[in-house]
């Protein structure tokens, strides 16, 4: 047996110990010839999910909507879209996972609905409708403009005129997805019923959308001004429009909620804040989330130092029991080949390297275990109403996977328009598939190898110091991984044990018995 043995059976804390995947499911898999992939298009891709060592896929929404914000403008939470093939659809997928050992978590959209949803239309009927408290709303300032100095993530004032009723309601991203009021127990009691329903259908757990923005300040009080060199992810000065810490509260209730289930349902936070210390406190005594996304890491360089810094922080801020979330890609960021490693084939996979070996669990974004990278578009081809950071189009990086060479690319059938084109620079599935040197085989790779040796996957974490710009430290305490993120030479300086994995040119050297790195070179030492 390995160092720190075989984790293949993983129980209820299989999140703990396995590797989520993101799966876009417009982009996936199409399976009925319309150009937008679909449900059972992802049941047809679950052996190529299985063969690359995946535990759990997290599903971006799949719910009804009016599509403003592709799913997440939410008009029906108990329902799937037809589009993706209905309720029959989902359930199809959940049993088909099931049986190669692979969980299926959901998206909830907890912070907005869609302007179509039924309950807005409701309350946007008359101040005294039924739903009218469901939502946030408020009288115009003394000046007839919005009621604070609230901010959309999206630009502009977080507030729109009704003119109808002649209040403001609240939006924190597009005017098409008005902000539900979290004080109201009628919403908190809506969705304790929306949890237990998918938690009853299977589903093993749900991604929450912008966590910790879901309750704003009771008494709308203005956001104190930005500090100079503010960018929109620190925002430090927004303290009363998100970031609340009566969000704890209804954290703790969805956490409740879940440990009733067997096996216990996961609660994952989109958890944007930079200061580590506060991303530990959504995970309470362990009686709020059981993972939290960590954005620090994902927004910051591809660099030993800028990511030594960021790991360290995170572990002298969780500690050792709230249990680290790692991803460098998604559909809002974009993705790591693009991001971190400028489409060098090199830098994807030491990246890739680096995300699954640390302490934690990592989350890999379709197309990140072929290298794909974000695709350049006219703007014409854009269908995205919303933003990424510093305002650009996210569609670069929602863009179908190319599963085969040739017309449709294996997404969709010859002749068919994908909804959004179809590139990024990356070798398609099959051709991966057929070569033991793809960025795909090493990605597998390194997923057995954490899954074989057990340390990999649940061990203890120490960061060692090394010289130059190679990011190392140690599992458990037999194992030492390294990676050499830089385009020159490095080493990791006499370490104990053998090679169990090296990239291409890693070499002892016979002077000073140091391990020799090439440049994003990568090397898992065991003894």
């Amino acid at each position: 047996m390995r160092p720190g043995g075989d984790v293949s059976d993983r129980g209820s804390d299989w999140w703990k110990h396995g590797v989520l995947y993101q799966v876009y499911p417009r982009s996936f898999q199409d399976s009925d010839d319309d150009g937008v992939g679909d449900l059972r298009g992802v049941i047809q891709r679950l052996d190529h999910l299985a063969w690359l060592g995946v535990d759990g896929i997290w599903l971006n929404p799949v719910s009804p909507s009016p599509n403003r914000d592709w799913g997440y403008d939410v008009s029906d939470y108990l329902g799937v879209a037809s589009e993706y093939g209905g309720l029959e659809a989902l359930q199809e997928l959940i049993d088909a996972a099931s049986d190669r050992g692979i969980r299926v978590v959901l998206d909830l959209v907890p912070n907005h609905t869609s302007d179509q949803h039924p309950w807005f239309i409701d309350a946007r009927s008359g101040r005294n409708a039924e739903h009218r408290d469901w939502y946030v709303w408020a009288d115009p300032a003394t000046d007839g403009g919005p009621p604070n100095n609230w901010r959309s993530s999206f630009g502009g004032h977080a507030w729109t005129l009704d003119e109808a009723s002649g209040q403001y309601y609240l939006h924190n991203f597009l005017p098409y997805q008005p902000d539900l009021n979290w004080w109201n127990e009628d919403v908190r009691a809506a969705f304790d019923g929306i949890l237990r329903g998918w938690f009853d259908r299977g589903v093993a757990g749900f991604r929450i959308d912008v966590a910790n923005a879901i309750v704003k300040d009771r008494l709308l009080r203005d956001d104190p001004a930005n500090v100079a060199g503010a960018t929109a992810i620190d925002e430090p000065q927004i303290i009363y429009s998100m970031h609340r810490p009566e969000v704890h509260d209804v954290l703790r209730r969805w956490r409740a909620i879940a440990d009733t289930y067997q096996p216990p349902r996961v609660l994952i936070g989109e958890t944007w804040v930079r200061d580590l210390p506060e991303l530990a406190s959504y995970y309470g005594e362990g009686t709020e989330l059981h993972l939290a996304f960590n954005f620090a890491f994902a927004t910051a360089p591809f660099e030993a130092g800028a990511l030594r810094t960021v790991i360290d922080a995170t572990q002298r801020a969780l500690g050792t029991d709230p249990w680290p979330l790692w991803t460098a890609s998604n559909h809002d960021i974009g993705r790591l080949a693009t991001r971190w490693a400028s489409g060098e084939e090199r830098r994807v996979r030491c990246a890739l390297f680096v995300l699954l070996l640390l302490r934690g669990t990592p989350t890999l974004y379709a197309g990140d275990e072929l290298g794909l990278q974000d695709v350049e578009m006219p703007s014409s081809r854009w269908r995205d109403e919303g933003s990424g950071p510093g305002g650009r189009s996210r569609d670069p990086g929602r863009t179908p996977i190319p599963w085969e060479p040739g017309p449709g690319h294996g997404f969709t059938s010859p002749g068919v328009e994908p909804w959004l084109p179809i590139g990024g620079v990356a070798r398609s599935v099959a051709e991966q598939r057929a070569d033991p040197d793809s960025t795909l085989a090493w990605c597998q790779k390194v997923i057995a190898l954490r899954r074989r040796m057990g340390d990999l996957a649940s061990g203890t974490q120490e960061l060692l110091d090394v010289d130059g710009d190679v990011l190392a430290w140690t599992r458990g305490d037999a194992i030492t991984v390294a990676a050499n993120l830089s385009p020159t030479p490095g080493a990791l300086p006499r370490p104990v044990g053998e090679p169990v994995l090296a990239s291409d040119g890693v070499r002892l050297a016979r002077d000073d018995g140091a391990l020799k790195l090439p440049p994003w070179g990568c090397v898992v030492v065991g003894r």
